[in-house]
């Protein structure tokens, strides 16, 4: 992994001025291209040995039901063991880097802001003006960059790993026992429907929140220059009271996401139960493969809701990207805002 800013070629386009892509994927593959190959390696190498973990828990527990010799057991149990360390070693490796690589984003990207935003906050004439495109810069510089920095580091790796272990996950139940596997494809599938619509609900009302924000830096900026006015306050208490009601907005749609998440999980492990008990009675499989298809869905579950929190993050970074980058174009400084709203109904 690299050990220095200067490493990633980070950072030159901040000193030369250079505009910013019109797109956070145009950025990210100009800024860290060869560094997200890097990534997909280490991500594919992850999801190719999660399947194994699955098949040496089934034979482990036929072997012993089996009344396999002690020798055996050792041998599989010391493999799973090693496989699992290994996994788990790559996969350290992948996270140390992902956030390596975003935190020298967000350095890149805030020089980039200090860089470019100077001129433009000079250009204005009129002080409230200045104030409103000083308050856009410091929300930028401060907090809007944070999650476009982070989003860059598991941009590309990310929906690789999550989606390369559910297709193989998938595929490995679906080998093992295709009746099984879709009993509990069809309890999981619900989250297909709900997940989406709650996910656009939240997205709407981010990008309303960060345009609000913005609105509450440049009120603080032009303050600061002049006395408080009574109408400057009541600004102030109703566009912090809109962030408020925007975040409530916010949980009250994530926490009831989860909850119906966890609910077809949980409806999920008792369908494999069900149906697996009643084949494993009957003669048609085995108890390794109720065992490994218990674990199966867990392992489903978790890159399934990564998924998910992926995507929240991708949505959020880009509606931010495009504010940002907005910001910065001289045509648009004097006027942040209608550049904002056009990106919250983008979302």
């Amino acid at each position: 992994m690299p050990g220095s800013l200067r490493q990633l070629r980070i950072g030159d386009g901040a000193v030369r001025g250079e505009p910013l892509p019109r797109t956070v994927y145009g950025y990210l593959w100009r800024a860290t291209g060869r560094h997200q190959l890097a990534l997909s390696t280490l991500a594919v190498a992850v999801f190719l040995m999660s399947m194994g973990p699955l098949e040496l828990q089934r034979r482990i527990v036929n072997d012993v039901i089996r009344g396999s010799d002690l020798e055996t057991l050792v041998l599989l149990c010391g493999a799973y063991a090693g496989l699992a360390l290994t996994m788990g070693f790559t996969k350290l490796c992948l996270n140390v880097y992902r956030g390596y690589v975003g935190e020298a984003a967000t350095i890149d990207l805030r020089r980039r802001i200090h860089t470019l935003m100077a001129p433009l906050v000079g250009n204005h004439a009129a002080a409230e003006e200045a104030a409103q495109a000083e308050g856009v810069e410091i929300a930028m510089v401060i907090s809007e960059v944070e999650p476009v920095g982070g989003f860059i580091g598991i941009s590309i790796s990310e929906p690789l790993l999550q989606g390369g272990i559910l297709l193989t996950v998938a595929g490995y139940m679906v080998f093992l026992q295709p009746w099984m596997a879709l009993a509990s494809l069809l309890l999981f599938s619900p989250q297909l429907v709900f997940v989406p619509l709650l996910q656009r609900a939240i997205n709407r009302r981010a990008a309303e929140r960060i345009r609000v924000v913005r609105e509450v830096s440049a009120g603080l900026i032009e303050d600061s220059r002049r006395e408080a006015t009574p109408l400057g306050r009541a600004l102030f208490e109703r566009r912090i009271a809109s962030v408020f009601m925007l975040n409530m907005q916010i949980f009250r749609r994530k926490f009831l996401m989860n909850f119906l998440m966890n609910g077809t999980y949980h409806i999920g492990v008792t369908g494999i139960l069900l149906v697996g008990g009643w084949f494993v009675i009957t003669g048609r499989t085995e108890i390794g493969t109720v065992v490994a298809f218990l674990s199966g869905l867990a392992q489903l579950n978790d890159p399934w809701g990564d998924l998910i929190n992926y995507f929240r993050e991708s949505t959020t970074a880009q509606v931010k990207y495009r504010m940002i980058a907005g910001a910065l174009d001289p045509a648009s400084v004097a006027r942040p805002q209608p550049g904002a709203a056009a990106a919250a109904e983008t979302a």
